[in-house]
């Protein structure tokens, strides 16, 4: 109950299919194992709703690249909950065009922008005020990529971005009592992650996931959805009460190889 009277908003809670857990649907289920009132937000809502059903929990189709959708979905936790207490952007996309700086589609670069920074934007804007009530807690689901990589020019800048948005939004919150973190994974089998790179790369899944273990320092295994779910409910608790502006790698030390 380590989040016991927290009330939570997930953005990109929905399940990609694939045969594994994803970042979002691992978050919600582990908030509400952990006492919190959760929102499942998504694009899709059957997805939303497919696990909401699944922990108990409310539902809500919002494309947080809409500001108003935004404000609507804070609006949704206000009136179910009184509140709002956390807020998880997890929401990002990639692929499409993305590619070397020299050679990747403009439209792709701003799809890519679009979700990953302005989406993370428009839903912090959107709760913070509910947050500044609360003394609440942002955690943002950035990625390692954003400092390795030289294929995906517009995913690896669309994820140093929030980043810097996260420590914005920290230093501009502190005297209100509002905390923002980011959580950096690194290698994860996840859905979106392997079944994506899987078809980008025409790599057959597991001949892939082999290909990804073997690249990570500690274990020579990557990690899953279940390890950015702990780090978002420790930086999401009151356990972490002092700390603002991180940026966590959860990436098994890959980010800590220089070389």
């Amino acid at each position: 109950m380590r989040l016991a009277n927290k009330r939570a908003i997930v953005a990109g809670a929905g399940q990609t299919p694939g045969e594994s857990i994803g970042n979002g649907r691992a978050i919600a289920t582990l908030f509400a194992r952990e006492g919190a009132q959760v929102l499942c937000v998504d694009r899709i809502a059957e997805r939303a709703q497919a696990i909401a059903a699944e922990i108990g929990a409310a539902a809500f189709q919002a494309d947080i690249t809409d500001v108003s959708a935004c404000a609507a979905m804070v609006a949704e936790a206000k009136a179910r909950f009184g509140g709002v207490d956390i807020l998880i952007n997890n929401v990002g996309i990639g692929g499409g065009g993305d590619g070397p700086a020299h050679v990747a589609d403009e439209a792709a670069f701003d799809r890519i922008m679009a979700v990953n920074l302005k989406g993370a934007w428009f839903t912090i804007r959107a709760a913070i005020p509910a947050l500044r009530e609360s003394k609440g807690a942002i955690v943002n689901i950035s990625a390692v990529a954003w400092s390795a990589g030289a294929t995906m020019f517009a995913y690896e800048i669309s994820k140093a971005a929030p980043n810097r948005l996260t420590l914005s939004v920290a230093l501009s919150n502190a005297k209100h009592g509002v905390r923002c973190n980011a959580i950096l994974p690194g290698l994860m089998d996840t859905p979106m992650a392997i079944n994506a790179v899987s078809a980008a790369t025409g790599v057959d899944r597991e001949t892939l996931r082999a290909k990804r273990h073997a690249q990570v320092p500690l274990n020579a295994r990557m990690g899953d959805a279940w390890d950015t779910a702990y780090a978002a409910l420790f930086l999401a608790s009151d356990e972490a009460k002092f700390i603002t502006g991180a940026l966590l790698p959860v990436d098994g030390g890959m980010s800590a190889r220089v070389g």
